[in-house]
């Protein structure tokens, strides 16, 4: 049986294939991650943890962040526009380059975000947490404000989950998009920009109000534990000894 899986999944699919699994995907994880029952008084207890935690490590920065932001002229309406366009459209835009380019090492990209979607998705319903902008602490909803697209809205509520903050999805994917493009990228424009990608991700989703750095770190964690499960069912190497 799992030699049966390992040759599945160890090998690029048609392009027709890796598109529908890719949709299917993302339209389970936003179905999904929207059960559980929740509060938002349950969601910002969980909140008020994360930021008593940061607080005894030293590392509670994220309002100080969107202050700053705040008094640079456009800074927070672009930054707006990134949390909403840069997520799905880097992730997307870097898959697209891993399969044409680097055909090899996509299995092993396509498996790491199943098994990280997979795990966050346990996540959000077993400890929904608000994000900083939900959290009744003073952040301000940049998104909102700045770019005009209202997040708590009923309409967009109904599709996602507002308290899904932990892990954070942003900052997971950013960080392997960030190493597919530091570790495959053959000039060194490309490399460098795979090191900057998951810093500028981390710094959009907090100044925006959206995560704190506690949800980008736990998206770290998870997608490093689901880069280790792919390696040992979709790594390049396995695709000839399965053959």
């Amino acid at each position: 049986m799992r030699r049966r899986v390992v040759h599945v999944l160890a090998r690029p699919w048609s392009g027709r294939g890796e598109l529908a699994f890719a949709v299917a995907l993302y339209t389970l994880y936003e179905v999904v991650r929207g059960f559980g029952s929740t509060s938002l008084e349950l969601a910002r207890a969980h909140a008020a943890d994360i930021v008593a935690l940061e607080q005894w490590l030293g590392v509670f920065f994220e309002r100080s962040i969107q202050e700053g932001v705040e008094h640079v002229p456009a800074l927070p309406g672009v930054l707006g526009f990134l949390y909403m366009s840069l997520h799905l459209g880097g992730t997307t835009a870097a898959l697209i380059w891993v399969y044409r380019s680097h055909r090899e090492h996509f299995p092993l990209m396509r498996t790491t975000i199943v098994a990280g979607t997979a795990i966050s998705l346990a996540v959000y319903v077993l400890y929904p947490a608000a994000p900083p902008r939900l959290a009744g602490l003073g952040f301000v909803d940049t998104v909102t404000n700045a770019a005009h697209v209202n997040l708590s809205s009923e309409a967009l509520g109904s599709l996602y989950n507002p308290f899904a903050a932990v892990p954070s999805l942003h900052f997971g994917y950013a960080l392997l998009v960030g190493a597919a493009m530091a570790s495959l990228g053959r000039s060194h424009a490309v490399r460098a920009a795979g090191f900057v990608y998951p810093l500028v991700m981390l710094f959009v989703i907090v100044a925006t109000g959206n995560h704190f750095l506690f949800d980008a770190a736990a998206g770290g964690v998870v997608m490093v534990v689901a880069w280790l499960f792919a390696r040992r069912v979709a790594a390049p190497r396995l695709v000839a000894a399965t053959a």
